[in-house]
């Protein structure tokens, strides 16, 4: 039986939302356990908040943009990584400022503001030489893990405090790595089915891959961070949401492309010309934007956190526009 467009659209936007469920939902399993299991085992809740939480929480772009590369998909790959940090600053931390005011000193994470700047701009750098080679996927990598080492040496001597983070409960440890396993297994089927649909639907409308990823899929495994900051917002815990997003926005860039070209190159020849000639300056424009206001201000109040919703409101709508060859400024 052969299934019309119509029939298939549907079946690809419900893979997209079976997909956007498992990816949600294992990332809480895995991060969940994991906690528990380096607790257990006596590692420093610095080094779970380094490594474990940090690589949880971007796990499911990670998987993602590695399905994505694999299937000769660069630009959901790329716009996947792009969208979840324009999306985790405009969406997140204008949805969590406009519930609370963020306020932090901005001398506690000026080395990690700079930190975001500076992988934004290699992987802008990386972008203008062609694309991301295996090669240099390693080094970024390897940059990755230099940082999280020197975070966790200054931790050591007493250069940045370390946050206590809660322990999960599970009645045995037996459950915590059921739970991880689950987890994993989760957010890897999650992965196969958002990449499956949203290039099902890409073809039908007619949409370049890289506008669904930079949207639907963005949106999507940005939605753990979403609900996280929101919550925490409503606790006034500015510093969890601005740290969260800060790392969240670095190991995007770092361990996600870094692990995705270290598979296979990320060649931007294969990608949508937009994602050069417009949505790498967005990336770069927001992150400039989000750390100069915490450098010199400290702060994001209401009244700019429902400006970052109003612009990203007007991106999305923006590249769905142009990609149907309406043009307008961004």
């Amino acid at each position: 039986m052969v299934l019309s467009n119509l029939e298939l659209f549907i079946l690809a936007i419900g893979a997209m939302g079976l997909g956007t469920v498992l990816l949600i939902r294992g990332g809480d399993w895995t991060i969940d356990a994991a906690v528990y299991i380096a607790r257990k085992m006596g590692i420093s809740p610095l080094v779970v908040g380094f490594t474990i939480v940090a690589f949880g929480t971007s796990l499911p772009e990670l998987l993602v943009s590695i399905n994505a590369n694999m299937k000769d998909s660069a630009g959901i790959a790329v716009g996947n990584v792009l969208g979840s940090n324009i999306a985790n600053i405009l969406l997140v931390i204008g949805a969590s400022a406009a519930v609370s005011v963020l306020v932090t000193d901005p001398k506690s994470v000026r080395r990690d503001l700079v930190a975001m700047i500076l992988a934004t701009c290699l992987m802008i750098g990386l972008f203008f030489t062609g694309g991301i080679t295996q090669t240099a996927g390693l080094g970024m990598i390897v940059l990755l893990l230099g940082y999280v080492f020197w975070q966790y040496r200054s931790a050591k001597n007493g250069e940045i405090e370390a946050e206590d983070l809660e322990e999960p409960e599970f009645e045995k440890n037996i459950h915590a790595y059921l739970f991880l396993i689950g987890g994993l297994v989760f957010v890897a089927l999650g992965a196969e089915f958002l990449v499956r649909g949203a290039q099902v639907s890409a073809t039908i409308l007619g949409v370049p891959e890289a506008v669904i990823a930079l949207s639907l899929i963005a949106i999507g495994t940005s939605l753990p961070e979403l609900s996280t900051c929101i919550a925490a917002a409503r606790k006034k815990q500015s510093d969890i949401i601005i740290g969260n997003i800060i790392g969240s926005n670095f190991f995007n860039i770092m361990m996600i492309l870094g692990t995705a070209s270290m598979f296979k190159s990320i060649e931007i020849a294969k990608m949508g010309q937009e994602v050069m000639t417009r949505d790498i300056w967005v990336v770069l424009a927001v992150t400039l934007v989000f750390s100069l206001t915490l450098f010199f201000v400290g702060k994001i109040g209401r009244i700019s956190g429902f400006v970052y919703l109003v612009l990203y409101c007007v991106y999305i709508i923006g590249i769905y526009l142009m990609s149907q060859g309406i043009h307008m400024p961004l």
